[in-house]
């Protein structure tokens, strides 16, 4: 992965961080212990006590709906009542706590008091004070359909296209291609009609304009699978810089635009998120067609005589000369790797399917561990997930399908296993780095980022368990993107069956663990999960390697020094955070920070002086590598 490539996804993160200030900025009244302000409907607001206020009225929860937080008290009210805050131990329908009731309406006999759940639970109703989280589980699973859709309409088109070398019909690769984008109408389709009928549907008051986001974020999908064979030429041909900018660019102006709508049209609550996620896919698929647009009809493009197509209308589908539509060898491995990308993707989003489906967790608790997933995944979208992409296409390109290690071109095999042994000392010193470090920092982060409701309640916990996730996840990234492009098209068929029985275990247990231990068992069971994944590729690049003399394996040891050296930071920055934070001022944070940086540069340190092979890899090979294609 080059330089470019972090440049961008950088840019993406910074402007996300943006919208989340602007948002943050927005934030409504704190609760205290005495109530919350309310709507003065009958006379003068003032605080209630906590204890029943009045004792000769009932409270009694009205609604059947999951989504409403609305209480009904019965009788007569006394004059001591007014218009008060009136703070309720009742337990809410959305999840155990007391409820803040903030507004009263009169009707008839019965006084209905609006009401929103204390503090850091992330619920409101219709006349409570939204927080400046309110968004995020709605969001959430917003996102999720459209992750979905894109996922299981192009992910095996994508791995099946790229594995081929340069030596086929490039119309009917695209002709291909262009199928995922009906294919995306369809899942958008079913899965909008899932959302919206099958689903729980959120108060409108709650979440205004939710069917209307449902609908717009379906189409997102479906306009961003327009540019596939785009992408797919761009990828092809190590496009980074095409890659970079369109996405970047692309982020960049979605967040200025929900920025500007969240300030001055704040009344349109979801249509905000759903329009702007739009408009970042149409930006992002213009990119891509105005750019090869503009190549193509340039005398450059004739001298480069790199592209497989001459003009724009090339990338269009047609039939080829040979009268096939389509390639039916790729079309038969894009169906393996459907199979098994639908199962990997119940494995990568399995906590969020769960999440929706099953309701082990309220909004509230979903807002804070989606909250502490982005956090926690920033280096995971920042670095890991970019080298996975490109070295995917490296390996694919270097080695072939359907021949064992010891018939192919050795010096290619042999490049290979260097760049995976490389690959996995890098993954495993980043993974450990943010492990040792991240437990004893994950509190500071959480509360200079979020403030107490962060800080104070699970965050923290989460935020150290998703530390060692990371490690898993770094290390799972390296040895997939090698064992997919490797494996031939019935050890994919095979690896599917486990796969399977994967998935069915991961969902059990995430729902199991989340019972016993709430969100936390979400990234408990995705570290079984990722255990698994890793012990299976482990497995199959030993036996891929096994009588040749190449042992790529060897980058997942670390020398004894480098290991005493995380184990000694660790300790010390552990001791450091028992007595330097959070709760002793910025000059004891700033201490704490300040010996972590010393304890990080001394480790990093030694690993550049016991890691010599690694460094050296990093210095010439960082860059996408730029190997010739195999001859077949």
């Amino acid at each position: 992965m080059g330089s470019q490539e972090v440049l961008g996804q950088a840019a993406r993160l910074a402007s996300s961080g943006l919208l989340l200030q602007v948002l943050s900025a927005r934030r409504a009244p704190t609760c205290t212990a005495a109530g919350i302000r309310g709507m003065a409907a009958f006379g003068p607001l003032r605080a209630c006590p906590r204890a029943n206020p009045v004792p000769r009225w009932t409270p009694q929860w009205s609604g059947g709906a999951r989504s409403e937080t609305v209480a009904a008290v019965k009788g007569t009210p006394g004059p001591e009542m007014g218009a008060c805050a009136l703070e309720s131990t009742l337990e809410p329908p959305l999840g155990k706590g007391s409820a803040f009731l903030t507004g009263a309406t009169k009707k008839g006999g019965v006084i209905v008091l609006s009401s929103s759940p204390p503090c850091g639970h992330g619920h409101t109703s219709a006349y409570s004070h939204k927080g400046p989280y309110w968004f995020l589980p709605f969001i959430y699973r917003l996102t999720l359909l459209y992750s979905t859709t894109l996922f299981l309409a192009r992910e095996a088109f994508r791995r099946a296209c790229l594995s081929g070398s340069t030596q086929r019909d490039w119309s009917q690769t695209l002709n291909l291609l262009w199928l995922t984008a009906p294919l995306g109408v369809l899942w958008s389709l079913f899965l909008g009609w899932v959302w919206l009928q099958l689903l729980e549907v959120p108060d409108p008051n709650v979440a205004p304009h939710y069917a209307a986001g449902v609908v717009l974020f379906g189409l997102s999908a479906v306009v961003e699978l327009l540019g596939e064979p785009f992408w797919f030429l761009a990828q092809a041909h190590m496009f980074v810089k095409l890659k970079v900018i369109a996405e970047s660019l692309s982020i960049i102006l979605k967040s200025v635009l929900t920025v500007f709508l969240v300030l001055w049209l704040p009344h349109w609550g979801l249509y905000i998120f759903s329009l702007a996620q739009l408009f970042y896919t149409t930006v992002l698929v213009l990119c891509y067609v105005i750019y090869f647009t503009k190549l193509l009809g340039s005398p450059e493009s004739t001298k480069l005589q790199t592209l497989p197509v001459s003009r724009i209308t090339d990338l269009l589908p047609n039939i080829t000369r040979n009268g096939a539509f389509i390639n039916w060898k790729e079309a038969k491995l894009t169906w393996s790797f459907f199979k098994q990308s639908f199962l990997k993707q119940i494995l990568t989003e399995g906590e969020r399917y769960v999440m929706t489906f099953l309701n082990v967790l309220n909004f509230g608790d979903q807002g804070v561990y989606d909250i502490v997933n982005n956090l926690g995944s920033l280096v995971a979208r920042l670095i890991f997930q970019p080298i996975e992409e490109s070295f995917y296409v490296f390996f694919a390109k270097v080695l072939e399908r359907e021949k064992d290690a010891t018939l192919q071109k050795q010096e290619d095999v042999a490049v290979a296993a260097a760049v995976l042994e490389s690959l996995l000392k890098l993954a495993l010193l980043s993974g450990l780095t943010i492990t040792v470090f991240g437990f004893a920092y994950s509190q500071l982060a959480l509360d200079i980022y979020g403030g107490a409701m962060l800080s104070s309640g699970s965050g923290p916990v989460l935020l150290r368990s998703y530390c060692l996730y990371v490690l898993l996840l770094a290390i799972n990234g390296v040895t997939e993107c090698f064992t997919f492009a490797a494996m031939s098209k019935e050890e994919v068929d095979r690896y599917n069956f486990v796969m399977l029985a994967l998935s069915s275990s991961f969902l059990v247990l995430s729902y199991l663990l989340t019972r016993w231990c709430g969100s936390v068992g979400f990234i408990l069971a995705n570290c079984f999960n990722m255990g698994i994944r890793i012990t299976q590729s482990l497995f199959f690049i030993h036996r891929y390697y096994q009588r040749s003399p190449h042992r790529p394996l060897a980058g997942l040891r670390l020398s004894p020094v480098l290991l005493g050296a995380f184990a000694l930071s660790g300790g010390v920055t552990a001791v450091s955070e028992v007595f330097l934070c959070c709760e002793q001022g910025w000059p004891a944070r700033l201490a704490h920070i300040a010996l972590g940086a010393f304890c990080l540069g001394a480790t990093l340190g030694t690993a550049f002086l016991t890691e010599t092979k690694l460094v050296h890899f990093l210095r010439t090979q960082l860059g996408v590598p730029r190997r010739t294609d195999k001859t077949t």
